[in-house]
């Protein structure tokens, strides 16, 4: 069998329990919502941008959709997709957990790591297919980030 019919028959039979354009919207959904979060926090120079949140987000929304493929595979019988689910918040927790610093009393990086956090959680949601929740949550989120900044600004110059 020649290598192009290899790779398209992969692709015909990669897809069990969702299907291959629902596949594209969610990842594309998850790449919007990380980058929305990213882009906030990419604007007030964090040491996690644009690309790191996108990317945190799209392995989440990769993670769900694994999920539901190893639910719809016959031979999958014994597993948990719920395991994976709880892996993937604990895996962005390590990621998150290693952008804060603590230096001469002061703490740094807490906000930028809720925020992979949160941008995993937006994965997700894509990945189950809650998509409206996933923007509902990405844009409460960026809101959040947004006004509290700025309003933390502002006492600060008031001290």
């Amino acid at each position: 069998m020649p290598f192009a019919d290899l790779i398209q028959a992969e692709f015909a039979t990669s897809f069990q329990a969702t299907p291959f354009a629902i596949v594209v919207l969610r990842m594309a959904a998850a790449v919007l919502f990380g980058g929305l979060i990213g882009i906030e926090r990419e604007v007030n120079s964090e040491g996690a941008g644009l690309r790191t949140h996108i990317m945190v987000s799209l392995a989440s929304c990769l993670f769900a959709l694994l999920a539901f493929e190893m639910l719809a595979d016959s031979t999958g019988k014994g597993s948990d997709p719920l395991r994976l689910i709880e892996a993937v918040t604990a895996g962005v927790a390590f990621l998150a957990a290693g952008s804060i610093i603590t230096s001469g009393g002061k703490v740094r990086g807490l906000t930028t790591g809720a925020g992979m956090w949160m941008a995993g959680a937006a994965g997700l949601a894509c990945g189950v297919g809650s998509i409206a929740l996933g923007a509902m949550a990405s844009v409460t989120a960026v809101i959040v980030l947004w006004l509290l900044q700025r309003a933390s600004r502002k006492l600060s110059k008031s001290d």
